[in-house]
Formats: C-alpha cells, sequence, structure tokens
C-alpha cells in the first residue's frame, strides 16, 4: 500500500463504525480502514466469503483487513501474519479484542523458513517490507497524493522522511509451513499485501497445497516484469486472474490483482 503520510503517534484510534483498535499511527489507521472499506479489492473479496471460511492474510500490519472481514462475515478463521514487531504487537491485540477465534502470527511469508533482512518504516509502516525502496517509495507516494489532488507545493513535506527505514531481522515461514502448522484444510482467500515479495509469498506454496487455494487477491509492483509472471504462475494453477489499477495509483507500479480458481478446478475439500 502507498501514499500515505500520517503523523506517528502510536495508541488507539476509533474506527469510524465505532470499534476502537490499537494502532501504530491514528492517522494511518484512518487511511487503512477507508482503504479496506472502499469498492475496492479488499472489499470485493469480502462479499464472496461465507461463515466458516479461511482467511490467510499476509502481511496484516495492525489488522485492519482481517478486522474488516471478520466483521462483513462472522464465522471466518482468519489466520494473520505480520512481521515487524510495533506493528504485530497491534495486530495480536485488535484480534484478541475482535476476533478472539482467529490466530496471529509474526513472522513474513517467503519462500523458505529461516531469517530475512526486512526495513521497517515507522512513519509509513505499511509500506514497510524485505525489499523497501526508499526513493521508489517516495515517487510513488508523491504520485498518489498528486492524483489525490493534493498541492504540489505541500507534497514534498508530506513526504519528508516518511520512508526513513530502520533495518531488523525477522523470521521467515512459507504459505506450506502455515498451512501445516495451523492444519489448514483449505484457504478460501489468500491476501497478500507485502510491498515487492508478493512472488516469494506464491513461490512458497507447495504443489500439493496449491488445490487447497480458492481465492486470491495481492497488491502487486510490476518490476521487472513481476505482474505478468505472477499472472502465468496463477494461470497455470487453474485461476482466472484479474488484475486493475486504482485511478489514484496511475502513473505508479502498483497493481491489484484478483485471481479465482474455477469451481471445476477447485479442491474437493473446497
Amino acid at each position: 500500500m502507498t501514499g500515505r503520510s500520517p503523523a506517528v503517534g502510536a495508541g488507539a484510534y476509533e474506527l469510524p463504525n465505532g470499534r476502537g483498535i490499537t494502532c501504530v499511527s491514528p492517522a494511518e489507521a484512518k487511511v487503512l480502514w477507508a482503504e479496506a472499506t472502499a469498492d475496492g479489492l479488499y472489499a470485493k473479496a469480502a462479499t464472496a466469503l461465507r461463515p466458516g471460511d479461511t482467511v490467510l492474510d499476509v502481511g496484516a500490519n495492525i489488522g485492519i483487513v482481517s478486522l474488516m472481514f471478520g466483521w462483513a462475515v462472522p464465522g471466518l478463521r482468519v489466520v494473520a501474519v505480520e512481521p515487524a514487531p510495533a506493528t504485530f504487537a497491534c495486530l495480536e491485540s485488535n484480534l484478541r479484542r475482535h476476533l478472539p477465534e482467529s490466530v496471529s502470527v509474526c513472522s513474513a511469508v517467503s519462500d523458505r523458513a529461516g531469517h530475512r533482512a526486512f526495513t521497517y518504516y515507522p512513519k509509513s509502516t505499511g509500506n514497510s517490507g524485505l525489499f523497501a525502496d526508499q526513493r521508489a517509495d517516495d515517487e510513488n507516494t508523491r504520485i498518489f497524493l498528486r492524483n489525490s489532488g493534493i498541492p504540489e507545493q505541500y507534497i514534498g513535506e508530506m513526504v519528508s522522511g516518511l520512508h526513513r527505514g530502520i533495518d531488523m531481522t525477522v523470521p521467515t515461514l512459507t504459505v506450506s509451513d502455515l498451512i501445516r502448522q495451523h492444519a489448514l484444510h483449505r484457504i478460501d482467500l489468500l491476501k497478500i499485501d507485502v510491498e515487492r515479495a508478493e512472488h516469494l509469498v506464491l513461490a512458497g506454496v507447495e504443489p500439493d497445497h496449491w488445490p487447497l487455494i480458492g481465492h486470491v487477491v495481492a497488491e502487486v509492483h510490476d518490476e521487472k516484469g513481476r505482474l505478468a509472471e505472477i499472472r502465468r504462475l496463477l494461470e497455470g494453477r487453474g485461476f482466472t486472474v484479474g488484475i486493475s489499477q486504482d485511478p489514484k495509483l496511475a502513473g505508479t507500479d502498483l497493481y491489484e490483482l484478483a485471481a479465482r480458481r474455477t469451481p471445476t478446478r477447485a479442491a474437493a475439500t473446497l
């Protein structure tokens, strides 16, 4: 996700629906909620969920999208994964408070288990990642703000220092590790928001586990032909893939991908 320019201020925030959450920055939480509930990728994915479905939320941040799914469709099984300690602490608190049957996991998701370098942006936590790129993230944010109608004279100040990162090492797991560890017999929705590591998340799905996945939604950075690469991978696994771009992100490398498995090719457990 991009386009965020919040002031840092950890604490409590009351969402527009009246529910209180814990967050790193109330200003960022406000933007995250607006993105999750707008008529876009995640809201459309929520309409396909049914009680009893399983959601694997990879790159959950403080849990806004998991909460939106859980409130929209009671009875979901949610496993939410987030590597940064500050955002994970909020995620864990929010899920315990609002979706007590859900599971929170402190890890990045990659193509193999172990540890990897990670860059955390305290002022823009949603843009943190294994492949953080301050220059590219600044430019994408400038474009987003410009497309949103922010006057040019304010953009430089809003972006300044936004993507000043803190380097750390985080544990990694694969999607298949999570399937085994949490006895996931199916994943009705795999949501991916991992800032340039989307290909690694999908590379961590072992062949025997692909039939368990019915629906994938992802934010994809189209660098080095990656969007086409991911599309080919998913189509080769039996998914019908749609790609779109938010008009406010026109001119950036950020796209939204939604992939649905056709019923005739779904696993018997779905």
